[in-house]
C-alpha cells in the first residue's frame, strides 16, 4: 500500500514538474511576443511622427 503511495506521489510531483515548464515557457511566449508587438507599434509611431516633423 505504501508502495503505490510513494508511486503516487513520486507520479504527482513529476506530473508538477512538467507543469512548472510549460508554465514558464507559456509565459516566455507570451513576454516575446509582447515585445514584439511593442517594437512593431513603437516603429511606426515613430515613423509617422517622424514624417509628421518633415
Amino acid at each position: 500500500m505504501t508502495d503505490t503511495g510513494n508511486a503516487n506521489k513520486a507520479r504527482n510531483r513529476e506530473i508538477a514538474r512538467n507543469e512548472e515548464v510549460k508554465q514558464v515557457t507559456g509565459s516566455v511566449r507570451v513576454s516575446i511576443w509582447a515585445v514584439t508587438m511593442a517594437v512593431i507599434v513603437g516603429g511606426i509611431l515613430f515613423t509617422l511622427g517622424w514624417l509628421a516633423v518633415r
